[in-house]
């Protein structure tokens, strides 16, 4: 079974490998004010996307079907997407558009994949429902109807360390802010 150990190394290393990845965008970045100016504002969306995502998210407890979730199974790997789409703009280098697409390919659909049996295993009922009426990760047109309705909770979004992402995210674009004045 070496498709199970590639699985298993690949989800371990998948953060590691972003650090690497953040480390090559630093490098090889060439900003100008206008590209960090859009690149900022699209990032920023994709930060927004995430923060009401994992205002929402009560990880193992139940399914997540409110907020976002209701168009989207993955909505903070949707919101990694709209960043890093961000950041390659802000970048205006072919090389950080080639590490990104190589490493959302190469890590998002395993991470979707496990993701999506775990919630099978923890909520095999529910999930099936929730699976067949929205998307993977970009919105579907319809909603998914909820039988009840939850309300973003700042705790939720504590809890769930989404301030990591957020700092992360701000450190990597004040670091490009300084290329533009320090080259």
């Amino acid at each position: 079974m070496p498709e199970v150990g590639l699985k298993k190394i690949l989800y371990r290393w998948r953060v590691r490998a972003g650090l690497i990845g953040a480390v090559l965008v630093i490098i090889l970045a060439k900003p100008d004010l206008s590209s960090l100016i859009i690149g900022l504002a699209v990032s920023l969306s994709g930060l927004l996307l995430r923060t009401w995502a994992s205002g929402h998210l009560k990880k193992d407890k139940e399914l997540t079907v409110s907020g976002p979730y209701r168009y989207s199974r993955n909505p903070l790997y949707l919101g990694n997407l709209i960043i890093g789409l961000g950041i390659i703009i802000a970048s205006r280098s072919l090389w950080v558009l080639g590490i990104f697409v190589v490493y959302f390919l190469l890590f998002y659909p395993l991470i979707i994949q496990v993701e999506a049996e775990k919630m099978k295993r923890l909520f095999p009922r529910e999930y099936e429902g929730y699976a067949n009426q929205t998307s993977v990760l970009f919105p579907a047109r319809k909603p998914f109807s909820a039988p009840k309705k939850n309300r973003f909770s700042w705790m939720l979004y504590r809890k769930n360390k989404e301030w990591r992402a957020f700092i992360g995210t701000i450190l990597l674009w004040l670091i490009l802010s300084g290329k533009i004045i320090l080259f």
